[in-house]
């Protein structure tokens, strides 16, 4: 089973649960549970004509700091993607494609690059759509064993603290 070196991830909060997911067709038991799942042995299995689409539509507008895919040429060879794109937008009708990439052998988590995005290379949006475009071996299906969203984590503060710091909110604090 591969896992996330924790290292790359620091200070960052797996968003995925918190979107609804679809897949443009999956073969039984091979959806998007096991897209989800973190054990990597698992996979998404596509089961229609190419380009094969993930959708991950979140309820509100989140700020995406990393996303974060599993792939395994060793073990899905002609199911591995050569070519894909990640899309973003507020919905279907606006998407806009974030970047494209093409892979020789992938192996293992492999980071979506997001500089150019915004200022703070954070992508913000309610929709992403990764796009599967061609296969190795001119494969028509596809394996993605693993998808991760990850946002920053909000800032904690203590129950005891006031999270209020300028002047006018202070003001509004108490009852008069």
């Amino acid at each position: 089973m591969g896992t996330v070196p924790e290292s790359s991830i620091e200070g960052l909060k797996e968003i995925g649960n918190l979107a609804s997911w679809t897949v443009s067709s999956a073969k039984p038991g091979n959806g998007v549970e096991q897209l989800r799942d973190e054990d990597t042995n698992l996979f998404w299995q596509s089961d229609g004509p190419q380009p094969h689409t993930i959708n991950i539509h979140f309820a509100k507008r989140v700020f995406v700091n990393k996303i974060r895919m599993y792939l395994d040429f060793e073990n899905d060879e002609s199911y591995t993607p050569t070519r894909m794109s990640v899309l973003s937008g507020t919905g279907y009708h606006d998407l806009q494609e974030v970047t494209t990439m093409n892979f020789e052998q992938p192996s293992g988590w492999i980071d979506v690059p997001l500089e150019g995005v915004h200022e703070d290379g954070r992508l913000r949006t309610f929709l992403i759509q990764v796009c599967i475009h061609a296969n190795h071996q001119n494969g028509k299906d596809t394996h993605v064993r693993g998808l991760q969203i990850f946002s920053a984590e909000p800032p904690s503060f203590d129950s005891d603290e006031v999270p209020f710091t300028s002047r006018q909110m202070l003001t509004e604090l108490e009852l008069r």
